[in-house]
């Protein structure tokens, strides 16, 4: 595939630009939105600011958490799973800056303070782990790997108009509820006391915990490059570029042009951004959230919010002890919840790139067999993410760049799910062909 096309070979492609315009539309329509939302509490149009700025940088780029194990065994090159490095790396250093600081002010982890003490911002991701933390996170791999996303990715998805995102997303928040209460109930049990909660700088100082992060990324790195080379090996190693669309690459730039110009707005709205790119950008944006929602980019605590405001509705009654902060949520009104608008914000964004790249379109071409596997796995995403505490987002890269211990066990047991997953349903759903070199 060329790497580059020319103006006159894009030009001959256009399309009527309907779509952009329904994109400037749809962003005005935020900005209302957002004043709507100020209205509420002040804070809010943040999240969805973020979450509209969160979603562009997934779909340009075409960023997923979960296509850093499933690009990788599919066609032998780690370019997403080194990004995806890159970007819990960048996030660390700067988490670790914003920790230190409040922590040299006398703020402690959050799972270590006491009433009216000061926490250290993102320590809410320093999760309790055990048995239910690996169950959960090799639950979630597998249902990942069904449902095409994890949580981010399939909101994204959903936002660009697959129909396959849809119905995973529905099912993610029917799931969310009973994983969430399944967490709660068996840590009280025994069994699920038994466990370890850390926050790495209390043991090994900030400087030590940011080391010892670079040099797990390191490990998982040289892992990255050994497979690769084993892929080219074999000779089913593909171009990290091979699946780009025609509209994606750039356009061949020797023709002389305008500022005002297709060929600018192409560059600005529709070539694709590199996953490099897209990580530095999220890395960005994840900070952005914290610093002024003083909370972790997350995605499925929200979820559960939405299947309790759902099943409420319909005559269901949650227990007050395990959902009480979900039901004053969905009383005070979902849209007073920031999470809920973080995520209506990432569907935006998603949708968005796509209109403005001028490529919207809805697909649902695929069979009933394989409609049944997505919601089989977006159950597994919402039940999974809720017994392991959270998605990729929260449970893993939000939870590891904020130097918590149970981001890497959450890691490791989801990418032995994915794994799991893509073997043993490969050939069965569409979107999980038996990998280059495999039958």
């Amino acid at each position: 595939m060329s790497q580059a096309l020319s103006e006159s070979q894009v030009t001959t492609r256009k399309r009527p630009f309907l779509q952009p315009i329904i994109g400037v539309a749809l962003s005005f329509g935020a900005i209302f939105f957002a004043t709507y939302l100020a209205g509420l509490k002040e804070n809010l149009p943040l999240n969805l600011f973020a979450g509209v700025v969160l979603g562009y940088i997934l779909t340009r780029s075409r960023f997923g958490f979960g296509g850093g194990i499933k690009r990788i065994y599919m066609r032998g090159e780690g370019s997403l799973s080194k990004s995806i490095l890159v970007l819990i790396l960048v996030t660390s250093f700067i988490i670790m800056g914003i920790q230190w600081k409040a922590a040299a002010g006398g703020a402690v982890p959050d799972y270590l303070a006491a009433d009216g003490q000061s926490i250290i911002p993102g320590t809410a991701n320093v999760y309790f782990t055990n048995l239910a933390t690996i169950l959960g996170g090799f639950i979630f791999g597998v249902g990942m790997m069904l449902a095409g996303g994890c949580g981010s990715g399939t909101l994204a998805d959903f936002g660009e108009g697959s129909g396959r995102a849809l119905i995973a997303f529905v099912f993610f928040v029917v799931g969310a509820a009973p994983g969430e209460y399944t967490r709660e109930v068996f840590d009280k049990t025994t069994l699920g006391k038994i466990g370890y909660q850390l926050h790495l700088p209390q043991m090994f100082g900030y400087f030590g915990a940011f080391a010892i992060t670079v040099i797990l990324l390191a490990v998982i790195y040289w892992i990255v490059v050994r497979y690769e080379n084993m892929r080219k090996q074999e000779g089913t190693y593909l171009d990290p570029k091979g699946d780009y669309e025609d509209f994606e690459l750039p356009l061949d730039n020797r023709d002389k042009a305008s500022f005002f110009s297709y060929q600018t707005y192409h560059k600005l709205f529709v070539e694709r951004w590199s996953f490099t790119v897209g990580a530095l950008a999220l890395a960005l944006g994840a900070v952005f959230v914290l610093v002024a929602t003083d909370k972790n980019w997350g995605v499925s605590t929200a979820l559960v919010t939405w299947n309790v405001a759902i099943f409420q509705s319909l005559g269901f009654e949650f227990p007050v002890e395990y959902f009480q902060s979900h039901i004053d949520k969905v009383n005070a009104g979902l849209l007073s919840d920031g999470g809920t608008i973080l995520n209506i914000g990432l569907f935006f964004g998603s949708m968005l790139s796509f209109l403005l790249a001028n490529r919207f379109s809805f697909n649902f071409d695929f069979s009933k067999k394989d409609a049944f596997y997505f919601g089989l796995g977006g159950l597994m995403l919402g039940f999974g993410s809720r017994l392991g505490l959270g998605c990729n987002i929260g449970a893993m890269y939000a939870s590891i760049s904020s130097f918590s211990f149970s981001g890497w066990i959450f890691l490791i047991a989801m990418t032995l799910g994915g794994i799991v997953g893509m073997k043993a349903f490969a050939g069965k759903v569409c979107i999980l062909p038996h990998r280059i070199g495999k039958k």
